[in-house]
């Protein structure tokens, strides 16, 4: 049998049998998971089964802990008495008790306590739904027993094209503190509303012992983060993101999980193969996480549940799946170099992974058709972004993780030396037909150990000259090319953009979150929203810039179309391009401005400069003429002034 992907992309022909046996494998997976007439919405379901449920006349608790002897329920209801609650061994390892409907309540601390091999062993519940820690550090599931949240998002329609605000609740906050879902629904929220973003993509949702882990070493799967709020307030919070128009994303975590036992999923039932590989891979040497086995079947189960589980439950709207890369190589992308087809369909291809990823990209069409995916994947795997029933992984867009490499490597070279051909190749090279976010930095640029973009242009000057009364030619420049950089990534890089929370602005310093070694201080864990909001300085001009830039496009509906290079020219660093009607006409040289300079026209239409990374507004010079009506001449062009680091967008004028 072929697939269209072969027709998609005439290089994989000679990898044909590696498509086959990706899709055999998709099929075979439907096969051994699904009963005749199952679709895998009615599959993942073990999050309706497992966990705590309350009945008319009861609770119910379930486990599946196969290697475990005997599994017992202790809490604040039975004193912590650890085997006074044995739960019942059902078959295929699952185990069950049943309690009186007054034995539990609304937050009652519970744990489970396995017994493995002759010993006790305290767990934290797989299924919990919130998870909390004392004041001595320990962690216990909690039971919820509340009135169903009142959702006013009936009318949420998802955004055709995904302008992405990366964020993270914790740190959204001015405070050196951690924020909750209620201050940043209520204090953030309008602020990406007004940037015009409509996408929010939320980090660390899911429950992780670690703060400074980002939220990238998950230990209960299907409990939001207690550090921000309960249940109910993230709900609010999605539910107001609705009401304003903006679709929420959250940053999933199942390429790994943390070690951690007490209040990890690992080790649950006492083994170490309950839910991940033994040995070597089972560990990831750089993370020092836990690696899952994607070809057991209860593993599958319990991952595309807890997906249907945060689509249904909190009314997400898609996810960003963290780690692609380190999933679908057995060396996790480490140092490897994709250069050709090969390193793609090789040995050290993990097509378990693999299957797994189209897994949950079919069901999340099923449980929500709208639903957006979004890959993190550096090595550019062939079909991630295709439709399975073509031979792909079924994700929707996939992050142009070349693009910070780029400016990041640009930053350190001088400014007349770089190459607009080579720049151009890399916002526009794709993988045909699928699409790709843009973007110029994400969290990634920001933590500690590196640095944004502006800092890196700008570095101590930040400090001392962002003021408007207290000039600087390199703060001049920083401002000059970070415009240009996100122009570039946004309006030629791609079919969606994202950016990380502060960055708008030029956020300075880094991200550290609290740790021993900088005294748990949340100095850097925070984003200072008043240098924004302070007019003397110079942050306000790049938050302007950014929230015109992203309502220009965004008005335009640019990014559906394609781009159409119209000229480059390398010797005076000029690039020329036109986008869904739009001419954008971009300057890189550092100090050469051109008068005169003829731009091709395609079409006998007036144009007008319509947005200019020079304007005063956005701390420019103003030597971008905003009235002047060019039109085209006999040679097919028009001849405007183009000042050194600026760029124009001309659009058609009647």
């Amino acid at each position: 049998m072929s697939y269209d992907i072969l027709h998609i992309d005439p290089m994989l022909a000679d990898y044909e049998r590696d498509i086959i046996l990706r899709m055999d494998n998709y099929h075979h997976a439907l096969s051994t998971l699904l009963k005749d007439g199952e679709r895998l919405s009615d599959f993942a379901n073990a999050h309706l089964y497992f966990g705590f449920h309350k009945a008319e006349d009861c609770w119910y608790y379930r486990e599946w802990a196969p290697a475990s002897s005997q599994v017992y329920l202790t809490g604040d209801m039975n004193g912590w008495e650890q085997t006074s609650l044995p739960l019942t061994r059902l078959e295929g390892g699952v185990w069950e008790i049943r309690l009186d409907r007054d034995y539990l309540y609304d937050g009652c601390h519970v744990k489970t306590i396995v017994e493995y091999e002759g010993q006790l062993l305290e767990r934290i519940p797989l299924y919990a739904t919130r998870v909390v820690q004392d004041s001595e550090g320990t962690w216990c599931a909690v039971i919820v027993d509340k009135p169903e949240y009142e959702w006013t998002d009936s009318n949420f329609t998802m955004p055709k094209t995904p302008f992405v605000y990366e964020c993270h609740i914790g740190m959204a906050q001015e405070k050196e503190g951690i924020g909750t879902y209620r201050e940043f629904a209520d204090l953030i929220l309008p602020r990406i509303e007004n940037l015009g973003y409509n996408t929010i993509q939320i980090m660390a949702i899911m429950e992780h012992p670690y703060y400074a882990s980002f939220g990238y070493q998950v230990s209960s799967f299907f409990a939001p983060s207690s550090k921000y709020g309960d249940a109910l307030d993230l709900k609010y919070l999605v539910d107001k993101a609705h009401r304003l128009g903006i679709a929420v994303l959250l940053d999933v975590v199942h390429s790994h999980a943390v070690k951690n036992t007490r209040e990890g999923i690992n080790c649950f039932d006492g083994s170490e193969y309950q839910f991940f590989h033994l040995g070597s891979r089972g560990e990831h040497r750089e993370w020092g996480t836990k690696l899952f086995n994607y070809a057991k079947p209860e593993v599958i189960h319990f991952l595309l549940s807890n997906l249907k589980y945060w689509l249904e439950e909190y009314h997400f709207d898609g996810f960003r799946f963290d780690g692609v890369t380190s999933m679908i190589y057995h060396d996790h992308g480490l140092g490897g170099v994709f250069g050709n087809y090969s390193t793609y369909f090789s040995p050290n291809t993990d097509t378990e992974s693999i299957t797994y990823l189209q897994l949950a990209n079919a069901l999340i069409r099923q449980v929500k058709p709208d639903a957006m995916t979004i890959a993190e994947d550096m090595s550019a795997m062939p079909g991630m972004c295709l439709p399975i029933e073509v031979g792909g992984i079924g994700f929707d867009y996939r992050l142009a993780m070349g693009l910070p490499d780029m400016w990041t490597n640009l930053t350190k070279t001088r400014d007349e030396d770089w190459n607009m051909w080579s720049i151009y190749h890399e916002l526009t090279s794709r993988r045909p037909l699928e699409k790709y976010i843009s973007y110029t930095e994400s969290h990634d640029q920001a933590l500690v150990g590196d640095k944004t973009l502006i800092f890196r242009l700008c570095d101590s000057e930040m400090y001392t000259h962002m003021s408007k009364f207290t000039p600087s030619l390199i703060i001049d420049r920083g401002i000059a090319l970070v415009k240009l950089m996100r122009l570039l990534s946004l309006t030629a890089g791609g079919e969606g953009y994202l950016n990380f929370m502060g960055n708008e602005f030029g956020h300075p310093e880094w991200i550290d979150f609290p740790r021993e070694g900088n005294g748990w201080s949340y100095k850097y864990s925070r984003r200072q929203w008043h240098l924004v909001e302070d007019t003397t300085l110079r942050y306000h001009l790049l938050n302007d810039y950014d929230e015109a830039m992203v309502k220009f496009v965004k008005g335009r509906d640019l990014l559906s179309h394609s781009t159409h290079c119209i000229s480059i020219d390398d010797e005076k660093t000029v690039l020329v391009y036109e986008r869904g009607g739009v001419i954008f006409a971009i300057n890189l040289h550092p100090t050469n401005s051109y008068e005169n300079y003829k731009i091709s026209i395609p079409h006998n239409y007036p144009y007008r400069v319509s947005l200019s990374t020079d304007d005063s507004r956005y701390g420019g010079w103003d030597r971008i003429s905003l009235d002047t009506i060019y039109r085209r001449g006999k040679d097919g062009t028009i001849s405007v002034y183009l000042p050194a680091r600026s760029a124009m967008a001309l659009t058609r004028t009647r």
